[in-house]
């Protein structure tokens, strides 16, 4: 990554605009103060720039992929001999710096307007009080190309980072048989499920989880392998108690706007037993069942499960009293709220463990059925 942000000799190709220039002083910029969060690179972003203070001001960025820090950068704005600079320094995720100990990375002002600071190969464009782009001229393999980074600030209520994975598109529908072995399954990334939300610590022969992603326009599509030496289904009936049998718990938040969804299609959290029936929360506050959104299959052999998951995604318009919803067409670029959860029951009364793929503070780690702010995030790619 590191190539990507060598800016020294980049040939600016941003035109100046055509509107009332304003002073280069930090206060006419102080609509670039707060906390941001977009995606870019393929991963997550977020960048925290202090009110003008001091005659500078600081800001802190860091991007995310696969929910580890790719790397950091520490930005200042200051006013220097009638004009402002806008100066960098890149640092590994081990906080090792790019530069040298004295160097920096430095851009000149060019113009300031109303809604458009631009300095050279990076230009600020306000395009309301809580959203803004950056674009950013980067030279990469002796082509200069234009990033766009578009932030909503904090304020807007923005869904708090929790995990962010890239998924990549597959050209062949997986066969939902259970059997998995599609090309794309056997080159996609594990990702673990051992987070324990409720129950006691449990042993890995107990219990142990991973799983992987993929998608086509037509829908998300799950592979996970869990481990359970006991595999329990004391409820015939699908919408008794359908959270105390062993389940994998699929959550689906399909704008990524997190929130509350425990009576509403905000967000779904699809329960799928053993035998295949797919149960969540309706908006009349009672079980339902909805088969018709997730096709899925299992295949155990010892105490090892391979269940195979086809997902077709609804919006929040959907309507339990509708037969005509449609799902979604997917597409690069889109991001996808989602957590994995499994409900484990040792032939108890309840479940005895509820182990999920997100890391939840907080002393009640139940709380994926109602808020949809503790899924991670998806980023769908080509």
């Amino acid at each position: 990554m590191k190539y990507l942000f060598v800016f020294l000799f980049i040939i600016p190709f941003i035109s100046i605009s055509q509107e009332k220039q304003l002073e280069p002083k930090l206060e006419n910029i102080a609509w670039i103060a707060g906390t941001w969060y977009g995606e870019a690179f393929g991963g997550q972003t977020e960048e925290i720039w202090s009110e003008p203070s001091g005659g500078s001001m600081m800001a802190s960025f860091k991007l995310i992929n696969d929910g580890k820090v790719t790397f950091y950068e520490i930005e200042i704005i200051r006013e220097v001999e009638n004009t402002l600079i806008l100066q960098l320094k890149h640092f590994g995720p081990n906080l090792k710096g790019w530069e040298t100990k004295d160097e920096t990375v430095d851009f000149p002002l060019k113009e300031i307007t109303e809604n458009k600071v631009v300095f050279e190969v990076m230009t600020f464009e306000k395009l309301s009080k809580n959203e803004m782009n950056i674009y950013v001229d980067i030279k990469e393999e002796g082509k200069t190309k234009t990033v766009k980074f578009n932030y909503k600030k904090a304020s807007q209520s923005v869904k708090p980072v929790k995990q962010l994975i890239t998924v990549k598109e597959t050209k062949v529908n997986p066969i939902i048989d259970g059997i998995a072995n599609e090309s794309i399954w056997k080159n996609s990334q594990w990702h673990q499920l051992d987070q324990l939300w409720l129950g006691e610590n449990y042993s890995s022969e107990d219990f142990k989880g991973r799983y992987k992603l993929t998608w086509t326009k037509d829908a998300l599509y799950l592979l996970a392998e869990i481990i359970d030496d006991v595999l329990t289904d004391n409820n015939e009936e699908p919408l008794t108690a359908w959270w105390d049998d062993d389940c994998l718990e699929i959550f689906i938040d399909e704008d990524n706007s997190g929130g509350n969804h425990q009576f509403s299609h905000n967000a779904f959290a699809y329960h799928i037993a053993l035998d295949g029936n797919v149960v969540d929360m309706s908006t009349e506050r009672k079980g339902k069942i909805y088969n018709s959104h997730i096709e899925s299959k299992r295949k155990t052999t010892g105490n090892t499960s391979i269940w195979e998951v086809k997902i077709s995604l609804f919006d929040d318009t959907y309507n339990d009293d509708d037969s005509n919803n449609s799902p979604i067409t997917l597409t690069a670029n889109k991001n996808i709220g989602f957590a994995l959860a499994y409900c484990d029951n040792d032939n108890s009364k309840t479940r005895e463990n509820f182990i999920g793929s997100i890391a939840v503070l907080g002393d009640d780690k139940n709380k994926g059925w109602i808020d949809a702010n503790i899924f991670g995030t998806l980023l769908l790619t080509n």
